[in-house]
């Protein structure tokens, strides 16, 4: 277990400078690498009701661990305003985290506020969230109410005592699988399911998990257990690779590879096929670990409390917050987002995958439980 987590509220630095010369924003801005910007995923609350061994560890978040007060966190006019000036730089897809983002309350109305803006092209934003599911069969309706459009479940395992062990909440499969089915009938979809697979804990579900899916009209995602934050201890020889993943279910149900829907997308798609060429829907697979995806990575972090991260795997953030706090200007932030995009380098991912042993691990990382995955 590493030594040290990083605390947001122990991280508030001075605001970003403010560039002399302000600009307008264009829908077309790049970083250093020619990445535009186009994803932006928002933590909405650092607190989560799961405590998954590779997120939120009870060891380190147990009874005594110290929550942002509610008054650091983002108000839902201070999140929406941010999400406009993103818009602007081009974001057309935004995705709402946590934590557990249904234990916000109220989140119902920062959907309706989000659902009301357009990118800069005039079309619906592609609007989103990822939830553990223990509060969806009963939001469900109020989140297709309030403008949601889709939902990501993350379920470990179909075994009830492999998920509990995920999850050391003694939460049950069937309650998350309830709450998939309800957001389907209310029409929450394309539903996608993530399956983290973490070696000698939980692998011996990926087979039972896409029988299961198969023939659903979910989609099944697998994810290589990954070394964000610094509380997961982490350990390369626990990562099931992708390829084995495809291997293990193409054994048995034959896969094809799928051309990805759009540059950027995060899951390399494989679908199922049989003699009809109709093979019973996808699987998708994460591969950050051992296929990093980083030159493609278009994804902006906003965390609870309003720092700015330009990578999952980051050691430091942006104080948007101070901004806002401190009365500026929609422009002003607007050309401190530019600037700090135009900066970022970063592809955390690909220098691991290269050099998976030698690559130094820092204990400062932030936890995913801030900024999402």
């Amino acid at each position: 277990m590493a030594e040290k987590i990083i605390m947001m509220a122990e991280q508030r630095g001075n605001a970003p400078a403010i560039p002399a010369v302000l600009e307008a924003p264009t829908g077309l801005l790049s970083d250093r690498l020619a990445r535009p910007l186009h994803d932006l995923r928002i933590s909405v609350t650092d607190r989560c009701n799961f405590r998954c061994v590779y997120c939120m560890p009870k060891a380190v978040f147990d009874s005594d661990y110290q929550y942002l007060p509610h008054t650091s966190l983002l108000s839902f006019e201070e999140i929406t305003r941010l999400a406009k000036i993103f818009i602007a730089h081009g974001v057309e897809k935004i995705r709402l985290t946590g934590g557990e983002p249904l234990l916000r309350k109220n989140l119902e109305r920062l959907i309706a506020m989000l659902a009301e803006l357009k990118t800069i092209d005039g079309k619906p934003l592609d609007l989103t969230l990822t939830t553990n599911a223990s509060l969806l069969a009963r939001k469900a309706q109020s989140l297709k109410d309030a403008g949601l459009q889709r939902v990501t479940v993350s379920l470990d395992a179909l075994d009830n005592a492999t998920f509990q062990r995920m999850n050391d909440v003694d939460f049950s499969v069937d309650d998350v699988l309830k709450g998939i089915d309800m957001a389907h009938q209310v029409g929450l979809g394309p539903i996608k399911i993530n399956m983290v697979v973490k070696g000698g804990m939980n692998d011996d579900q990926i087979l039972p998990m896409a029988r299961h899916f198969r023939n659903t009209p979910y989609i099944l995602r697998f994810i290589e257990y990954m070394d964000v934050g610094a509380s997961n201890g982490w350990k390369m020889d626990e990562v099931i690779p992708s390829a084995e993943v495809v291997r293990r279910i193409h054994a048995e149900m034959p896969l094809a590879p799928v051309a990805a829907n759009y540059a950027g997308e995060t899951a390399a798609r494989w679908r199922y096929v049989d003699n009809d060429g109709d093979g019973g829907g996808e699987i998708g697979l994460i591969s950050s670990v051992t296929q990093a995806f980083c030159a493609d990575c278009s994804r902006a972090r906003l965390s609870t409390e309003g720092k700015l991260y330009t990578c999952l795997f980051a050691t430091s953030g942006h104080d948007l917050r101070a901004l806002l706090r401190d009365g500026r200007a929609d422009e002003e932030i607007s050309t401190v987002l530019a600037h700090l995009w135009r900066a970022r380098g970063d592809r955390y991912s690909e220098l691991r995958t290269n050099n998976t042993d030698g690559l130094p691990r820092s204990a400062n990382k932030v936890e995913m439980s801030y900024i999402g995955g």
